[in-house]
């Protein structure tokens, strides 16, 4: 799922804007000062680097360099970002399985990352197997919007409304298999309804082709959010387990009597064969990171749940997730693009 972009005029003035940013990374000598709190023969003896499958300045590119400035005070070495985007945030799914187990190598695991493989022919790696799952982090919060203008105020009526014209309503998401995509292809089924599904690049292009009245609604993550509170869109449903921090009175799919939540979870993985020393300390350093209350600005900034697991936590999501993809993957007949 492609994450949008924040303006900076958007971004609070302070420290915490330097943070956001990510602008510069800490100096090695700086990050060389600090103690390491924990350390396994020496390790880290260098910088680490973290694969982003996003755009520089997205959202999740900005959280991520939140987590590594704040983990590496407890590493004593800095975590470099590299931004590798393409391929629905798959592009650098096989440099990680591929890479050295020697904790230096690290990549942002998503929803994306379990999902492809079952999309492809000949797939490059398997989510399961083909990893070291360190610890679950965050996810995004998704909803639905319509045009503020729109005549439909609930998600109850938008639903009659396709009820009463099955296919003539158009949605709009992230790209073919996104999870708003899938999500929205679930509600419509449990909904008994049909829609006219409109992908794009970026949940930010489908906000701006709702707001300019080229589409009927949006399906995304948190691209939303500023237009809503600007009065261009109406949100009429939450996606996630938990409402909106920002949009408090938006009730979830599931107090609107759907069954159902769409989970956008991620975390850090590295290749597999780690050893467990390094796993355990890497692990610290990046759960401190996401308890830090500087770390929680940024989470509610961009309206993210915080969702974190454990090691052995997270590798049993990912291998119980891993049969969910498939089974979606192969009832709507989900092809990588």
């Amino acid at each position: 799922m492609s994450k949008s972009h924040l303006h900076a005029a958007e971004l609070p003035v302070s420290r915490r804007k330097f943070l956001l940013l990510g602008a510069a990374v800490a100096s090695p000598m700086i990050a060389r000062s600090i103690a390491p709190a924990w350390s396994h023969d020496g390790f880290p003896a260098r910088p680490i680097r973290l694969v982003i499958p996003w755009t520089a300045g997205s959202t999740a590119d900005l959280q991520m360099r939140s987590l590594s400035q704040l983990a590496q005070a407890s590493l004593g070495q800095p975590v470099i970002i590299e931004n590798r985007p393409g391929a629905g945030g798959t592009l650098h799914a096989v440099q990680l399985a591929t890479g050295k187990p020697d904790g230096y190598t690290l990549g942002q695991m998503h929803l994306g990352m379990i999902r492809r493989p079952f999309m492809l022919a000949s797939p490059q790696w398997d989510p399961v197997t083909s990893f070291t799952h360190i610890l679950r982090l965050c996810g995004w919060r998704l909803g639905f919007a319509v045009k503020a203008d729109s005549p439909w105020k609930t998600m109850a009526e938008f639903i009659q409304t396709a009820r009463d014209k099955p296919g003539q309503l158009t949605v709009a998401n992230s790209g073919a298999a996104s999870s708003p995509h899938i999500g929205m292809i679930e509600l419509a089924e449990k909904a008994g309804i049909q829609i006219n599904h409109v992908p794009f690049k970026s949940t930010a292009e489908g906000v701006n082709a709702v707001a300019g009245g080229h589409v009927d609604a949006v399906a995304g993550e948190s691209s939303i959010i500023p237009l809503v509170e600007g009065g261009q869109l109406r949100a009429l449903s939450a996606w996630s387990r938990d409402r909106f921090v920002r949009l408090p009175d938006v009730p979830t799919l599931r107090e609107l009597g759907y069954d159902m939540e769409v989970t956008t979870g991620f975390g850090i993985s590295g290749p597999k064969g780690m050893p467990q020393p390094l796993v355990r300390l890497l692990h610290d350093a990046f759960k401190k990171a996401l308890f830090d209350p500087e770390n929680k600005i940024v989470r509610d900034r961009f309206d993210m749940s915080e969702e974190y697991l454990d090691s052995d936590g997270y590798q049993a999501f990912i291998a119980e997730r891993a049969e969910y993809e498939r089974q979606i993957v192969q009832k709507y007949g989900l092809k990588a693009e």
